[in-house]
């Protein structure tokens, strides 16, 4: 008898994409109500929160992209890995996992878009004046956090193949 995951469940993993998109949407809703515009605000020498808007997709790409591709992109992206979420085999919790993390990310940033337009983002790594990485937001780490597990699982997990 194949052991079922907490997260291969569509109770569970509904509330936990649901629980998940509460904080991103709360986080984001207190950023754009306090923090300037475009001036970093120092927490740590390498870390920074940093409001800007974003209106392509991860990274800025694809800004002079019209929305409603976007818009399509991000959703054909979730029912591609609801897709693979069906057909993975219900033990691979790690894989379950990320699959829900994924998701809650691309409809927490899909939410933004339909309300404001563009992704609030905010999360600003950086080294000095020299370097910094692009600033993202919860969303955007629940996705990469979500595509590595699930990458993650592939290459060490579990050998079954998928239903």
């Amino acid at each position: 008898m194949e052991k079922v995951s907490l997260f291969s469940r569509a109770v569970p993993a509904v509330l936990f994409i649901v629980a998940l998109l509460i904080v991103d949407q709360i986080t984001k809703i207190a950023v754009d109500h306090y923090l300037p515009l475009q001036e970093p605000v120092h927490l740590l020498p390498v870390l920074a929160l940093y409001r800007t808007y974003n209106t392509g997709v991860a990274f800025s790409m694809f800004d002079e992209m019209p929305g409603y591709l976007i818009v399509g992109l991000r959703l054909a992206i979730v029912a591609f890995v609801t897709w693979l979420w069906l057909k993975t085999p219900t033990s691979r919790w790690i894989a379950h996992l990320g699959f829900a993390l994924v998701i809650a990310g691309a409809f927490g940033n899909l939410i933004d878009r339909f309300l404001y337009g563009h992704v609030i983002d905010f999360v600003l790594f950086h080294i000095g004046t020299s370097w910094s990485f692009a600033v993202f937001n919860l969303a955007d780490s629940f996705i990469t956090v979500g595509a590595v597990l699930i990458g993650f699982d592939e290459i060490f997990g579990s050998t079954e193949k998928s239903q």
